[in-house]
This record gives structure tokens, sequence and C-alpha cells, in this order.
């Protein structure tokens, strides 16, 4: 065979080769064996080529093959495939769904939609509280019970209400009409919460008669229904502090600012427990990608958690201005009126009660809070610049801290508008969407699995 011909089958030979293994690139570490084994003959070959060339032969050697480069990237492949199989096969991890994908799949789209369920009554409760509707019904039936649909039964419920202290100190004169709006108001609200039951509760004994549920999850979930249940017991424990009489005959009627703060906080946790139970089911690992992206996650967890807290006390004290109506006292900003802080901040005896009743104090410190919130996630942002993180961790920053600017626009707006139902029920909307940015966040930064940890310091540091 002439020197010529050799060299067009060597360079034939390996194009072949190569073309037939980036067919089949997603194969098992075998197939890169294989491929291995073949750079290696051709390897052998062009030395071969390269001798005979300097023994005097009439052809040169041959120019370089791009199977070497061709094999490096065959190894970070491999590498890659086998990280990935750890992760999806990690037997450290715990996976929260029995029956693969698609179990997985069924699951979260459950546990997110139950979790925008509850987000949809947090908002229709401050709407209910806006417009006064909260007291307009004067019984309670855990079971429920039917609307009124005869003008008899619509007579008789607002019978009821009249006897009532917001009736007779707020709503005296109030026509039928205008009372059926503020019933069917709360009657929304509370049929709401029994059908979030009804659909957290169907799915739920559905998957765990497929064995979708493991034990862990199963758990955690039970936890969150009775909480849910016991939701609607703190509900009607708070409106009842609204039916009845207030201690002085010139103080409106209202739940007490306790209650609702409860009632508020216990669906914040609720509604928090099933966002992070949902995303642990769909991403039971955190992103991650390289040593260095781990390594930057964990300085931000340092910040998230504390900032977390931070948001969830800001949110914590709006109850109490929603309570208090505290919202009324001061329609100003940045100053309280004409002073940067009222004297009347410390009129009430004990310190806890001025604390939580004052309106002045209380709304002076939902400013300060809200301020201090705004503060912390832009430095959190500042600081972020400078760590070496997944880009998705980076831009969910970036747009926590876009929700926090809008956050507070959206308070001062409904300040100074006297507190309109639109703006006040698109603020606390955005409380409990900036809340849902920190538990994203929060969820993404948490420590991987000791086996994805080994998994990520074993691949080139080129890589990691």
């Amino acid at each position: 065979m002439s020197a010529s011909k050799l060299g067009t089958v060597l360079r034939r030979s390996k194009t072949l080769t190569l073309i037939y293994h980036l067919r089949n690139a997603s194969s098992s570490s075998s197939s890169f064996s294989r491929v291995s084994r073949e750079h290696s003959l051709h390897s052998s070959a062009s030395r071969f080529a390269s001798l005979y060339s300097s023994r005097g032969g009439t052809f040169r050697s041959l120019p370089k093959s791009p199977f070497s480069l061709y094999s490096r990237k065959m190894t970070t492949s491999a590498t890659l495939l086998s990280t990935t199989k750890m992760q999806i096969g990690n037997p450290g991890l715990k996976v929260l769904v029995a029956g693969g994908s698609q179990a997985q799949k069924k699951v979260g789209i459950w546990l997110f939609g139950c979790g925008a369920w509850v987000f949809s009554m947090v908002v229709l409760g401050g709407v209910t509280r806006l417009t006064r509707s909260g007291l307009s019904m004067t019984d309670w039936k855990f079971t429920g019970s039917l609307p009124p649909i005869s003008e008899e039964q619509w007579l008789l419920e607002f019978e009821k209400y009249k006897q009532s202290p917001e009736y007779k100190r707020v709503n005296k004169g109030m026509n039928l009409e205008d009372f059926k709006f503020i019933y069917w108001m709360e009657y929304a609200h509370r049929m709401w919460g029994r059908g979030l039951g009804v659909v957290f509760a169907l799915p739920f004994t559905y998957f765990l008669a497929k064995g979708y549920i493991t034990r862990q999850l199963g758990l955690r979930l039970s936890a969150l229904f009775a909480l849910g249940g016991t939701q609607g017991l703190i509900g009607w424990w708070m409106v009842n502090s609204g039916l009845e009489e207030p201690p002085s005959e010139y103080v409106q009627p209202r739940v007490s600012p306790y209650r609702l703060a409860a009632h508020l906080t216990s669906a914040f946790v609720i509604y928090c427990g099933i966002l992070w139970t949902a995303l642990s089911v769909v991403m039971p690992e955190p992103p991650n990608g390289s040593v260095s992206w781990v390594n930057g996650a964990a300085k931000i967890r340092k910040l998230a958690l504390p900032l977390s807290l931070l948001v969830g006390i800001t949110a914590f004290s709006g109850a109490f201005v929603a309570g208090n109506d505290a919202g009324h006292a001061y329609n100003t900003f940045p100053k309280m009126g004409d002073t940067w802080i009222p004297d009347d901040v410390f009129s009430m005896e004990p310190l806890i009660r001025n604390f939580f009743e004052n309106t002045s104090t209380v709304q002076l410190n939902h400013r300060i809070l809200a301020t201090t919130t705004l503060i912390s996630v832009g430095s959190l942002w500042m600081a972020s610049r400078k760590i070496d993180m997944h880009p998705a961790v980076q831009s969910l920053i970036g747009t926590t801290l876009g929700m926090a600017a809008l956050q507070v626009t959206l308070g001062i707006s409904t300040l100074l508008s006297y507190v309109p139902v639109s703006l006040a029920s698109a603020h606390q909307a955005g409380a409990l969407t900036l809340l849902s940015l920190m538990v994203l966040l929060s969820h993404t930064v948490r420590k991987p699995s000791p086996a994805l940890l080994k998994s990520l310091a074993s691949l080139p540091k080129t890589m990691a």
C-alpha cells in the first residue's frame, strides 16, 4: 500500500470512529472505554506513520488528529454524566416522593397549587378586613352552612347582625343590600378556606394510595393539614373578639389585634411550609455546578436566613398596623405629621401594650422595619456581586431587591392615599410575595447532600 493511501485510510478510519462515538456520547462509561481504546490504536498508527517517514518513507507524519481534543471532551462529559447520575441515584439523598419523575411532577404541581390557593386566601382575607366584612356573620359552624337564599332568610341574618356592636356603633342604618355585600365577602372567605381543605385532602389520599408519599413527606403534610384545620379555629377566635362589647362607648368594635396577628401569621406559616415542601419535592438538590458555586451559596445562606426572619417580622408588624387601624394615624411620609417621632409614641403603659396597641408606635415600628428590610436586601445584593455563585442565585437576589423596593413603594402609596382597598390589598400581597422570594432564596442556597459535595470535589479544577 502506498504512503498516501495509508494516510487516507487512517484519517478516514478516525473520522468514522469520531462520528460513531459522537452519536453515542450519552451512553454509559463503557462507551468511553471503547473510545479510549480506539484512541490508543490511532495514536499507535500515528507513531507508526511518523516512524515510517523518519526511516526514509515517501510520506510525512500525519497531521495531529482532533481525536485528542475529543478524548478530553469525552472525559469531561463522562464526569458530568456520572455526577448527574449520582445526584439522581444518590443513596444519601432523601427523596420525598417515590415512583419516579412523573410522580414527583404530579405531587409538585399539586403542592404548588395548594400554595397558590393559600396565597389567594390571604389576599381575600385582607380584602374582607378592609371592607369591614369580617363581623357580618355572627355565628360559626365547623361543617359550614348554606348562604341565605330567600328574602326571609336574609332578613333573619340581618337581624342577627343588628344585635352586634359593629352595627350599633359603626353601620347603624345600613340597608339590606349593603349587608348582603359584606356577608358575601365573609362567606366567600370562609368557604374558600374549606375548599382548600378538600383540595389538599383528596389528592393527598390519592397519592398515599398510589404509594407516592414517603414517610417523611407524609408526616410533614399531615402537620400542615392539622395547621390548616387549626387556622379555621383561630379565625373564629379572632372574629369572636369583634362581636364583644368594647370597653368604652367611644371605642369602635374591632377584632383583637393580637388575634388578627395570630391569624395572619398562622396563614403565612402554612404558606411557607407548603412552598418549602413543594420546592423540596421538585428540587431535591440545590442548583450546583462547581465547588466554587457551592461555597458562594454557603456565604449567601449566612445572610439570607436572618434576612428572611427580618422580612417575616416586618410582615408580622404589618398585622398590628391592620389590627389597630394604625394606617390612618399619620398619612404623611417620611415624617409622621410635622415631626419624625410623634410625642405620643410612649404614651401607653405598660410598655408591651404601648408597643402593640399604640397606633403611633405601631406605625413607627412598621416604618422602621420596612426601611431596614429594604436596606438589608440592598446590602445583600451589593455583597453578592463580589461572590462567585450560580447565575440562578444571582438573578434571584436581584429579583428580591426589586420586589422589596416595590413593596416599600406600595406601602408609602397606601399610606399617602389614606389606605384604599386596592392599594392596601396589593401591599399585603406584596408582603407575601417578598416572603416567597426569601423562602425560594433560602431553599436554593441550602447545603447540598454529602454525596453531591463529594462528586463536585472530584471534578477537575478547570470545572470545579
